[in-house]
């Protein structure tokens, strides 16, 4: 499985990537697969559209019941939408981690709201592996681990190459077996 670890020895802080700026965020957790953000902005961009679409049929519907100046609704979206594409992709990227240890999958995400899953692998109850018609483009996938119990029962890690998941699921799955030996 391939590891997308940064690399610490960069002395330049403008230029170290964001695991050596912000250790407290990932914890020396494996980062996702770089396209991942890629997806995101994908992602991103087509809520904009949508947002940008309403605004200006609302923007329409408003100058012609209320003869309102113009870019009142559409302005302040079109900011939003910029704001949203550009900054939170990277945001949300860089507060992703997982560590997959020999007993535990380890998945660490959010920013205000943190979530840390630990999910001991005596506990899974079957595996998925999904992936989207954006994810199939960006060659990505979704690893599904479903529990025991109610709350809290699916956990989700994203983000990760195909081959990495698959193989992820497979070990997973070895541990599995080996338990019910």
């Amino acid at each position: 499985m391939a590891k997308h670890a940064s690399n610490s020895s960069s002395s330049d802080p403008a230029t170290a990537p964001d695991s050596v700026l912000s250790p407290r965020y990932n914890q020396g957790l494996t980062p996702l697969h770089p396209p991942h953000e890629n997806l995101l902005r994908t992602q991103m961009i087509l809520r904009a559209l949508i947002l940008l679409i309403l605004a200006s049929v609302a923007e329409t519907l408003i100058y012609m019941h209320h003869e309102m100046p113009a870019g009142l609704v559409l302005v302040p979206a079109a900011v939003i939408a910029f704001l949203t594409v550009a900054i939170l992709p990277h945001r949300i990227y860089r507060r992703w981690g997982y560590d997959m240890g020999d007993a535990q999958l380890r998945v660490l995400r959010g920013y205000l709201w943190r979530t840390d899953t630990i999910v001991p692998f005596n506990r899974i109850q079957h595996i998925d592996v999904a992936q989207g018609p954006l994810q199939r483009f960006f060659g990505l996938s979704t690893l599904i681990v479903h529990t025991a119990g109610t709350h809290n029962s699916i956990v989700t890690l994203p983000g990760l190459a195909t081959a990495d998941a698959e193989e992820m699921r497979d070990t997973i799955k070895g541990h599995i077996r080996q338990d019910m030996i």
